[in-house]
């Protein structure tokens, strides 16, 4: 597929990756935009999440449902539905969901979907990161 061709993803469709803290699933991959960004949605369970980390792409959070707490270098947020917070790439960031759940999207400028893949390959996750150029902070 190329990026000139429109991509339609169903509701309830979509690759599904496990994560260490989420089920994500692919709505829109890099490969239908030629790499220019990638759309996920997330369902995670409550708890925190990996630890504070930093990656080399940016990203934007969507939350639909539930409330997360989103640290993003030093300031600390707290989206429920409908709230956005939009983390700059190599910003220091995690989030702890801190509902039963919490399902949101995520927009990346592209490589979170590799990474995503590669977590669900099973690999052990500190070679994956260090492997997408992800750091613990």
């Amino acid at each position: 597929m190329t990026a000139q061709q429109v991509h339609h993803c169903a509701p309830g469709d979509g690759d599904e990756l496990v994560s260490p803290d989420a089920t994500i699933t692919v709505k829109v991959g890099a490969r239908h935009t030629g790499g220019g960004y990638e759309l996920f949605e997330v369902d995670a369970p409550r708890g925190p999440a990996v630890p504070p980390h930093r990656e080399p792409w940016g990203k934007a959070f969507y939350v639909l449902h539930g409330r997360l707490l989103v640290q993003a270098g030093d300031q600390g947020y707290d989206p429920g539905p409908g709230a956005s917070i939009a983390i700059p790439p190599r910003t220091v960031n995690t989030f702890t969901v801190l509902t039963p759940s919490a399902r949101f999207l995520v927009v990346s400028t592209g490589g979170m979907g590799e990474f995503f893949a590669d977590l669900d390959r099973g690999g052990p996750a500190v070679e994956v990161a260090a492997g997408h150029g992800v750091e613990v902070a």
